[in-house]
């Protein structure tokens, strides 16, 4: 290739081109499993909490490290990860981060005391902050023509829609018939089919010594602490409240931390987060509309989780069944209609009608009650959300990735996944703080008035309980349905992307820029 090649492909035989290769589909397939692996591990435990609080002992206020352990690590040092990628190759990051979070998952099945368990989980954290940035820079240089870009983004969108649904699913599978501990053993055929995959299929030479970015080794410690903090701060939340003064201060701490990062960024040589990736119009705004999304998608799966268990009495399996029409409409909304419409249509045109789609499901939630109302209430509300989340997932992929230099691809991959992450900690703690504490105000009032009635029963309370239960899941979800719609506007406003017209190759062979898409960065 001519060391004065200009944004565009460069004139050379089909064969030499990355679309020319069959075998970069399979490809695709090695990446899809490692981020379903990633992506279900977040909520796989959920439904398996229980069962391993009995075995291991744990106490009611402990109990919830088994979740956080991977999110604080995850959220965390993504970043880093991401830098990680582009200074030592996507493929090499890559391939050590499917080992690692393998041999972190036979340890967390392996577990027979909670303090192991917890290392573990946050094991698998660590490791799935060098997976996930990888698996989606290789994606993004692996395929450059639009409409396989298309395919592409369709499918690997689907995964990370459904993944945290196919988790539940598995979860109720895996802890009815087998026993918690496959919900993490199961990582390990996964991971070892994926590392074989990867071996064979992935090709990503290493940079060259003079090409790769040095470790910015303050705004490692800046950036990783501050996320750390205010992800920290968010799940502490849950237990002791906003006001808490450890709360306050982790939050607060946090923000301070991020800001002098972001100050730190304008400074450093080589910036662990360049800034000109966050300062594009677009692709800032993709970053903000993805963690609004998430936020609000990620307080469902919670709220619906406790209502068919508790409220409906479901088993665990029937439970995660009931999350099939979501992953199903996920993954619909993805492959054959974002994926089919993503280089006819601006991004926004996708991504405002599903974040209203998405947001009109929540709202149908809020009128749940405690009688049996899947049919009626609960299947059209997840269909609705599954849409709209499955129009929105592939096209702000795709706006946060494109016209980004071959060297910065790691760290906005991991940016992308950031905002999934920290989006999804700070609405499921948020939310949840907003449930109990709207419950609990409302099971006290009205045990009083039954008190004071003599109305006062078993019967009685155990209705009161379950109300007072299924209001607070309607007001944090109408929280989330207003967040939802607020992503909509961030959409609508911010990303002006026009529909992709030629390969985005100008990212893999010359300047990052694309003319039809966004400015130069």
């Amino acid at each position: 290739m001519s060391s004065t090649s200009q944004p565009s492909i460069p004139s050379t035989t089909r064969s030499h081109r990355p679309e020319a290769d069959p075998r970069r589909w399979w490809g695709l397939v090695v990446i899809a499993l490692a981020q379903l692996m990633v992506v279900l591990d977040a909520t796989i435990v959920n439904i398996a909490l229980p069962s391993a609080q009995r075995e291991l002992h744990m106490s009611d206020s402990n109990r919830q490290w088994v979740i956080t352990a991977y999110t604080l690590a995850f959220g965390g040092l993504l970043l880093l990860g991401g830098r990680i990628a582009d200074l030592i190759g996507r493929k090499r990051t890559f391939v050590i981060g499917l080992v690692g979070f393998a041999c972190a998952s036979a340890l967390g099945g392996a577990a027979h005391t909670s303090g192991l368990l917890f290392a573990a989980r946050a094991l698998q954290g660590a490791f799935g902050a060098l997976l996930a940035p990888s698996a989606l820079s290789l994606l993004t240089t692996t395929f450059t023509d639009v409409k396989e870009r298309s395919k592409a983004f369709g499918i690997y969108g689907a995964i990370a829609g459904g993944g945290a649904a196919i988790g539940l699913i598995m979860g109720g599978l895996l802890t009815e018939f087998l026993n918690w501990r496959w919900c993490l053993y199961v990582n390990v055929p996964i991971a070892l089919v994926a590392l074989l995959g990867a071996l064979w299929l992935l090709h990503d030479p290493r940079p060259e010594r003079a090409g790769r970015p040095s470790l910015d080794i303050r705004g490692v410690v800046l950036g990783c602490g501050g996320l750390v903090a205010v992800v920290y701060g968010c799940s502490e939340a849950r237990p002791r409240g906003w006001s808490d003064p450890l709360v306050l201060g982790l939050l607060c701490g946090g923000v301070v931390l991020l800001g002098v990062f972001a100050w730190w960024q304008t400074r450093a040589r080589n910036p662990l987060l360049p800034l000109h990736i966050v300062r594009d119009r677009n692709r800032g705004g993709a970053f903000l509309m993805l963690a609004l999304a998430v936020m609000g998608m990620f307080g469902m799966f919670l709220f619906m989780t406790y209502y068919l268990q508790v409220v409906l009495g479901y088993s665990p399996l029937k439970a995660g069944l009931a999350f099939l029409p979501l992953t199903g409409a996920i993954i619909f909304a993805s492959t054959q209609i974002s994926a089919r419409l993503m280089s006819r249509l601006p991004p926004r045109l996708l991504m405002t009608p599903g974040a209203l789609l998405a947001a009109g499901g929540l709202f149908a939630l809020t009128f749940l009650t405690v009688e049996p109302a899947y049919a009626s209430h609960v299947l059209p509300s997840m269909l609705l959300v599954g849409l709209g989340m499955g129009l929105i997932f592939m096209p702000v992929m795709d706006v946060a990735t494109s016209g980004v230099a071959v060297h910065d691809s790691g760290v906005t991959s991991a940016t992308v996944n950031t905002a999934q992450q920290v989006g999804g900690s700070i609405g499921t703690a948020l939310l949840n703080t907003i449930a109990t504490s709207t419950s609990a105000a409302y099971i006290t009032a009205h045990l009083q008035t039954a008190a004071a009635t003599g109305g006062m029963t078993p019967d009685v309370q155990d209705r009161v309980v379950k109300e007072g239960t299924v209001h607070g899941f309607g007001v944090a979800i109408a929280w989330g349905s207003g967040i939802m719609l607020l992503a909509a506007t961030v959409a609508w406003l911010l990303i002006t992307a026009r529909a992709p017209r030629q390969a985005s190759a100008a990212t893999e062979y010359g300047p990052a820029y694309d003319p039809h898409r966004m400015r130069a960065v």
